[in-house]
């Protein structure tokens, strides 16, 4: 079994740095994918409201202890108010069939809407009640971050974002860190990119003997963001938890990073989510 490196989160928590992303899988994919998963070593498990697989997730999490999992969960606009996080935790715990989630994220800002301040008000509510054991945002931006911040003086512990080499986030990233937010990354592999395929990936990957996806993982944890790629596939499932016995050099790690803005935009939160 893989051994992966942990991250302790502001309030204390222990967050595994690798984790199954579960978007876009039904139920039936979900409880398979995470079935294998916990059987090459994975620990960190992402699923949410909107993905519509929690029932499948948590049926593969049943018989594996429960300290031993970091299961997280998001909620939709809908539930942006104080008493919505509750409502919302309560109906994703209870698919899951846990008692509480170890991380649970606002999974969009929906500027539009304007009541996400709300909804974080409630998730602090749950950490303090016991039934959530951390709390952050997903799709954040700095500007979205700060008001939280400034209205409620708690920090998020995690932000999700949309990140990888040709959507780095360098200016987030510095961001979290000022503040204490672990950066996670949804996509981490640039799907619907050609990132795999790129000849400095390739290049770089042929130097090390790794895998593209490899690669491109731990350029991401070297920059201490959390990856949560997803995959079905059994080999490419313990390749993408196997990265933590090498290290790209700082010309590998620049080169990486120079392929920043060289794809498709990233998602825009300001003008999407649900």
């Amino acid at each position: 079994m893989s051994q992966v490196p942990s991250v302790t989160l502001s309030h204390g928590s222990v967050m595994p740095r690798v984790g199954l992303g579960t978007s876009p899988m039904n139920d039936a994919d979900a409880e398979r994918a995470v079935s294998q998963a916990l059987e090459v070593g994975y620990r960190l498990f992402d699923t949410a409201e909107n993905y519509r697989n929690e029932v499948g997730v948590g049926r593969a999490l049943r018989g594996a202890p429960r300290d031993q999992v970091f299961v997280t969960s998001k909620f939709n606009k809908r539930w942006h108010s104080v008493d919505g996080a509750r409502t919302a935790f309560e109906a994703s715990a209870e698919k899951l069939g846990l008692e509480y989630l170890d991380l649970l994220l606002i999974h969009w800002p929906n500027p539009e809407q304007d009541r996400y301040v709300d909804a974080w008000r409630g998730l602090i509510e749950l950490r303090e009640a016991g039934l959530v054991r951390a709390i952050g945002t997903s799709n954040f931006k700095p500007a979205h971050l700060s008001r939280l911040i400034d209205e409620t003086g708690v920090a998020p512990e995690v932000n999700q974002v949309q990140l990888s080499p040709v959507w780095a986030k360098a200016a987030e990233r510095e961001f979290h860190a000022q503040h204490g937010i672990v950066t996670e990354a949804w996509s981490p592999l640039g799907k619907g990119t050609d990132l795999l395929s790129h000849p400095a990936v390739q290049e770089i990957a042929k130097a090390h003997g790794r895998s593209p996806g490899q690669v491109v993982l731990r350029w991401e944890t070297q920059q201490d963001v959390v990856p949560i790629p997803k995959s079905a596939n059994p080999g490419r499932l313990a390749d993408n938890l196997d990265i933590f016995d090498f290290d790209l050099t700082p010309a590998q790690l620049s080169a990486l990073a120079a392929l920043d803005g060289t794809s498709r935009p990233a998602a825009n939160s300001d003008h999407s989510g649900h």
